[in-house]
């Protein structure tokens, strides 16, 4: 094995005090959660209605500084409502950053739209503003339709970045970019929950954002995703049309739209409102291991903790590292992995999975160069 692989395996064993199995990112439950599921459990209300959700929504609205939040059943949901909030409709185009999970390109799919992908930052792995205005400015005409691509005639609705592993993008400046060509911002903060941007949380720049509550995330609720926005109109037809589109009335089924079984359970929300309790004693265990894993790397000549960008406080969910080629990444996860270490590989680029190959895309020598290069390693939280 690698000198340097096994004195990071032994830096990563001390810093989680064990010998055993070292997952990515394990939940962390040592609040309220049994106290509040049971609760629930005896409330008889385990399903799509309760106080839970209620109190879920409003916790999360209040956290984030956004006016309105809908819980749904997982972040995919989420991002799928948050697009046909903004009109995105079948054909019309959603640009999206091409280093992102797999979910983005999805719910675009979902709308029947199709991505078009542009280049990230090194320094964010988020959306460039840089690449993103290049594109718009070259490939695009104003017309009574909106942004249109002179390409292949489509309509752009909306821009889509991520927030990678937690990392703020330069989202002021893809605002100001999505506001002069006359496109909605949609903000993808599955991974970002607790990171904010010169003092803004992530996901209050944009019309909408998505957070995920996914098993591995900051707090999760089991599955569990959300929608903030500002705007009371989206937020009303958030509601309505994640419950079935079903009209209020004490016994009748009306239902006036197709709508969708996109509800959050009560049980699961009970579950996050325990979590939203404990959040700044996770952030702040997750801020302690950063900070040991970026002065431990900052020895290392081969290896690139990837610190904070300029005007920002992420939520360091998933600390990551760049090697210095793809052989070296492979050879890293190759040894950690087998040492008992879990480390992953950044995603595969999208416009490089089968069913994204043929969707428009810019140049994307960043991405690429990431992609061959990034590896996670643990991020759990410490806390007995």
């Amino acid at each position: 094995m690698d000198k340097r692989h096994q004195d990071i395996i032994s830096f990563i064993r001390n810093l989680y005090q064990t010998t055993e199995f070292i997952p990515l990112h394990e939940p962390k439950f040592f609040g309220n959660e049994k106290a509040y599921v049971i609760d629930c459990i005896d409330s008889t209300f385990v399903s799509s209605v309760g106080k839970y959700v209620d109190r879920f929504e409003q916790e999360m609205a209040k956290y984030t500084g956004a006016r309105y939040a809908v819980a749904t059943v997982n972040g995919t949901a989420a991002l799928h409502i948050a697009l046909k909030l903004a009109g995105v409709n079948q054909d019309d185009e959603v640009i999206t950053q091409s280093l992102s999970f797999v979910a983005t390109c999805n719910a675009i799919s979902y709308c029947g739209a199709k991505p078009v992908f542009v280049d990230v930052d090194r320094a964010t792995l988020g959306m460039s503003p840089d690449s993103l205005h290049f594109f718009l400015s070259t490939n695009t005409i104003q017309a009574s339709g909106g942004c249109i691509n002179k390409t292949t005639g489509r309509k752009i609705s909306a821009v889509v970045p991520m927030h990678t592993f937690g990392l703020p993008c330069r989202v002021d400046e893809i605002a100001n970019i999505c506001e002069e060509f006359g496109i909605t911002l949609i903000e993808d903060t599955a991974e970002s929950l607790g990171s904010y941007y010169k003092g803004k949380h992530t996901g209050t720049i944009g019309k909408l954002a998505a957070f995920s509550f996914n098993g591995n995330k900051t707090i999760t609720t089991g599955g569990g995703g959300m929608i903030i926005t500002d705007d009371e109109t989206l937020a009303k037809r958030a509601k309505h049309i994640t419950t079935t589109a079903k009209q209020p009335h004490p016994y009748e089924f009306i239902h006036d739209e197709i709508g969708y079984n996109y509800r959050l359970p009560n049980i699961n929300a009970a579950l996050g409102c325990a979590q939203m309790e404990s959040l700044p004693r996770l952030l702040e265990s997750k801020r302690s291991i950063a900070r040991e894993y970026a002065k431990f790397f900052s020895a290392s000549k081969n290896i690139a903790f990837i610190s904070e960008p300029a005007q920002s406080e992420p939520n360091h969910w998933l600390n990551a590292l760049i090697l210095e080629d793809k052989q070296a990444r492979d050879v890293f996860l190759k040894e950690l992995n087998e040492a008992g270490v879990m480390s992953r590989p950044i995603w595969r680029l999208m416009n490089e999975l089968p069913m994204f190959k043929a969707c428009q895309a810019s140049d994307l020598t960043n991405a690429k160069w990431l992609e061959e290069r990034v590896v996670n390693i643990p991020s759990s939280a410490r806390i007995q």
